[in-house]
This record gives structure tokens, C-alpha cells and sequence, in this order.
């Protein structure tokens, strides 16, 4: 099986100069953890909520905000992105994605075309969720139902 079989192909780009401010528009509007940095069409990096979390004031939006809280959504999306990421095609295998995943210690790649153009993105989560819906195991610690403990 292969990356495209469950690679999401609906992605939201930023320009890398977008501010921070828009991204974190972006983020809050919408159910995914990853944003692609394009600079004139092309792939430059990549930036996920976690590297958007680190770089701006806990204080933005409380009463403790200042001046200098306010200005760290001044920065922008290539100041703070994942410079060079690596990339897979589409035909790359789903085991080969998630070694690259382990590996690189990293949770999202990119898919692109034979012109480096952008056709989706895979992340761990859709590895997972086609590990959950493959055809049965005959491992049985993966084909049993959860057992969830009610607190």
C-alpha cells in the first residue's frame, strides 16, 4: 500500500511571509496540526502547531498581555518554520513512511509530484488509522476491540 491510498490531498498553505498572527487564525479554525510554507509556489518548510505554540507570549490575550506580547505574532512564517522537510512521493510505501516518520523523529511529510508539485500530506495519525482499518490480524493484541477502564 502506498502514501497516496491515505494521504489527506486537502492542505492549507501559508506564504512565508504570512505572520504568525494569521497562522494562528489558521490553527484555530482548523481540525489539523500542520502547515506548508510555500515561497513562489514551492515547498520551503513546514510549520506545525507545536513549533506556532513555542514561539508566541503565553501571555497573548490575558490581562497580563503587553507590547512585547503582542508582537510575537508580528514574526513571521519563515522565522519559525522547519526549513527543508523531507518529502515523499505518492508511491512511497506506507511502511517506508512510517520508518521516515521514526526515524527523522518527525510527524508529517509531504507528498509531491515528479515537478515537486504538492499533492498531499501524511501524517502519523493516517498511518495509524490505516493500521486500524487493514484487514484483520492474526496478531490478536491488534485485532481485539479496546477495553476502556470508566474512571
Amino acid at each position: 500500500m502506498a502514501v497516496e491510498s491515505i494521504m489527506t490531498t486537502h492542505i492549507t498553505t501559508v506564504d512565508m511571509d504570512d505572520p504568525l498572527k494569521k497562522i494562528g487564525d489558521i490553527f484555530r479554525q482548523a481540525r489539523f496540526h500542520h502547515l506548508l510554507v510555500l515561497n513562489d509556489g514551492k515547498l520551503i518548510g513546514i510549520i506545525s502547531d507545536r513549533d506556532f505554540l513555542k514561539e508566541i507570549s503565553p501571555y497573548v490575550g490575558t490581562l497580563s498581555e503587553t507590547t512585547r506580547d503582542r508582537a510575537t505574532l508580528d514574526k513571521r512564517a519563515h522565522q519559525i518554520m522547519t526549513r527543508n522537510p523531507v518529502v515523499v512521493s505518492k508511491e512511497t510505501p506506507l511502511r517506508t513512511a512510517a520508518q521516515i516518520l521514526l526515524e527523522r523523529q518527525i510527524s508529517c511529510l509531504p507528498v509531491i509530484g515528479p515537478d515537486k508539485e504538492i499533492l498531499g500530506i501524511i501524517t502519523w495519525k493516517d498511518l495509524l488509522r490505516a493500521l486500524m482499518n487493514s484487514q484483520p490480524s492474526s496478531d490478536p493484541t491488534l485485532s481485539a476491540k479496546p477495553s476502556y477502564v470508566d474512571r
